[in-house]
C-alpha cells in the first residue's frame, strides 16, 4: 500500500512540475514570438521615413531619393502621396500597381487609413498637409479592421488571466487524474503482489487490464516459488528426520561403548596402559555423544522445531550457576574459571529460554576446554553493553590466528572445514550458540581475548519490562 501511495505522489509531483514548466515554456515562447514580431511596426516607421524623405522640387513636383526608392523595392512596397485639398495623387513610386486609384474621396481615404487599398495592406504618415500611403504585398501583413475593446475588459484583464489559468489548471488535473486512474488501478495489485512475493506468501493477480502480461508473469513466478518452497520444505524435513533418526540410533550403542570404557578404565586388574586407552575411548565417546546432541539441537533450531520457552531470566545468575557446575566437574583443576563480573553488577534481566541460554554458555566453555587440552583459565563476564546485555566467555589458551578468526567470522554458521581434519575446529558448538542467540534476537561476536586466547561474546536484548 505504501508503494502505491508513493506512486500516486510521484504522478502528482510530475503533474505539478509539468504544469509549471509548461507555463514557463509558454511564457518564454510568447516572449520570443513577440520579440520576433516587433519588426511588424517597421511598416509604419518606413512610411514616416518616406514621408520625411519626399522633397518638393522647384517645378512643384515631389521626388524621392534613390536610396528610399531601393528600400521600397526591397520591401516590395509602393507609395502614393494624396493631396489634402483635392484627394488627387500628387506623387507615386515607380512600382505602383495599375489597379491603384489616382483619386480618393474622404470615405476612401478613411477606409485606406484603417486597412487596405485594393486588398493591399497599407500604412500611413503625414507629409505636411498631405497624406502618404505605403502599400505592401497582400500576404505581408494582416490588419485588424475593427479593434474595439470594452474598458472594463481592459481593467479586469489581469483577473481574467488568473481565471483562465485556474480553469486550465483544473481542467488539466481532471484530465490527468482520469488518464492515470486506470494506470494506478492496474499498478496497485502489481505492487501488492510484488510486496507479497517478498514476504514469501502465495500471490495471484487477476490477469486483466493494462498490466495483464506483467500480472501473468508474477503469477507464474509465484507458482514456481510455491513449488520450489514445497520441495525445499520437504527436503529439509526429510533431512531433519534423518538426523533425528540417526542420532537416536547411535545413542544406544554409544552408551554401551561409554559404559564398558568406563568399567575398563576403573578396573585395577588391567595394566595401566590399557586403562589409559579405555579412558581415551571414554572421553572420545563423551565427545561424540555431545556432538550428536549438538547436531540434533542444531537441526531443530534450524527448522524451528525446538521450542523456545521464554521467561524472565537473570543472565548474571544463570552464568554464575553454569560456571559453578563446570568448576565442580573439574576434579583435576585443569580449567579454572574466573568470575570477571563486578560485585556491584545487579540482576541483568533478559526474556529468554534458560535451558537454551545455559546450553549456549556450556558450549562456549566446552569449546575452550576442547581446544586447550593442556589446560587453560576460562573467564566469564556478564555486563551491559551497547544497550544490550553481554555474556562473555574467554580463555588464555592457544587462541586463533587473525586468518582463522577472519574465517570464523566470515564462514556460514561459524563452521570451518578443510582437508586438515585432524586439527580441532570451532564448528558445531559455535553454530548452536549463534542459533540460540538468533532465537533470542541477539548476536554472537567472536574475537581474540585480552590474554591472547579466544573470546566469544553473546549479545542479548534487555527485558525492557524491567526498565
Amino acid at each position: 500500500m505504501n508503494s502505491t501511495i508513493k506512486l500516486i505522489r510521484r504522478f502528482c509531483s510530475i503533474l505539478i512540475i509539468s504544469i509549471f514548466l509548461g507555463i514557463l515554456l509558454n511564457l518564454i515562447f510568447l516572449a520570443v514570438i513577440t520579440w520576433n514580431q516587433g519588426d511588424n511596426s517597421s511598416g509604419w516607421q518606413q512610411a514616416e521615413a518616406v514621408a520625411a524623405a519626399l522633397t518638393l522640387s522647384e517645378d512643384g513636383r515631389y521626388t524621392l531619393s534613390e536610396e528610399e526608392e531601393k528600400e521600397l523595392e526591397q520591401a516590395g512596397a509602393w507609395g502614393i502621396l494624396v493631396e489634402n485639398s483635392t484627394g488627387n495623387v500628387i506623387w507615386a513610386s515607380g512600382n505602383l500597381p495599375k489597379e491603384i486609384p489616382r483619386h480618393y474621396t474622404l470615405g476612401e481615404i478613411s477606409w485606406a487609413v484603417r486597412g487596405y487599398i485594393q486588398d493591399y495592406p497599407t500604412t500611413t504618415a503625414p507629409q505636411g498637409d498631405n497624406l502618404l500611403f505605403l502599400g505592401f504585398p497582400k500576404d505581408r501583413y494582416f490588419k485588424l479592421m475593427w479593434p474595439t475593446f470594452d474598458y472594463d475588459l481592459i481593467q479586469n484583464f489581469f483577473y481574467m488571466i488568473l481565471e483562465f489559468l485556474a480553469f486550465n489548471l483544473v481542467f488539466i488535473i481532471v484530465v490527468y487524474a482520469i488518464a492515470t486512474s486506470g494506470i494506478i488501478r492496474s499498478v496497485k495489485p502489481i505492487v501488492h503482489g510484488i510486496e507479497t512475493l517478498g514476504n514469501q506468501e502465495d500471490v495471484y493477480i487477476p490477469e486483466k487490464g493494462l498490466m495483464s502480461q506483467l500480472a501473468a508473469s508474477i503469477n507464474r513466478v509465484s507458482e514456481k516459488l510455491r513449488t520450489q518452497n514445497y520441495a525445499l520444505r520437504k527436503k529439509e524435513m526429510a533431512r531433519a528426520n534423518w538426523i533425528a533418526g540417526v542420532s537416536h540410533d547411535i545413542r544406544t550403542p554409544l552408551s554401551m561403548v561409554l559404559g564398558h570404557a568406563s568399567t575398563l578404565e576403573e578396573d585395577t586388574d588391567l595394566p595401566k596402559e590399557a586403562r589409559q586407552k579405555a579412558g581415551i575411548i571414554r572421553r572420545q565417546s563423551i565427545r561424540m555423544k555431545n556432538l550428536i546432541n549438538d547436531l540434533n539441537l542444531a537441526s531443530k533450531l534450524e527448522y524451528n522445531v525446538q521450542p523456545v520457552k521464554r521467561q524472565r531470566t537473570d543472565l548474571a545468575a544463570l552464568a554464575r550457576s553454569v560456571a559453578v557446575d563446570f568448576l565442580n566437574l573439574d576434579n583435576k583443576g585443569d580449567y579454572p574459571i574466573e568470575w570477571n563480573t563486578g560485585e556491584e553488577t545487579g540482576p541483568l534481566m533478559v526474556y529468554g529460554d534458560p535451558d537454551l541460554l545455559k546450553r549456549a554458555m556450556s558450549n562456549l566453555i566446552i569449546n575452550a576446554q576442547v581446544h586447550n587440552p593442556q589446560g587453560c583459565t576460562i573467564g566469564v563476564e556478564v555486563k551491559e553493553e551497547e544497550e544490550m546485555y553481554a555474556l562473555i566467555v574467554s580463555d588464555d589458551g592457544v587462541g586463533v590466528t587473525p586468518e582463522e578468526l577472519s574465517s570464523i567470522q566470515k564462514a556460514p554458521h561459524y563452521m570451518v572445514c578443510d582437508s586438515n581434519t585432524g586439527e580441532q575446529r570451532h564448528g558445531l558448538g559455535l553454530l548452536i550458540v549463534r542459533q540460540i542467540a538468533q532465537a533470542h534476537e541477539g548476536k554472537v561476536v567472536p574475537d581474540h581475548s585480552p590474554q591472547g586466547g579466544f573470546l566469544v561474546k553473546i549479545l542479548l536484548p534487555k527485558d525492557w519490562k524491567e526498565i
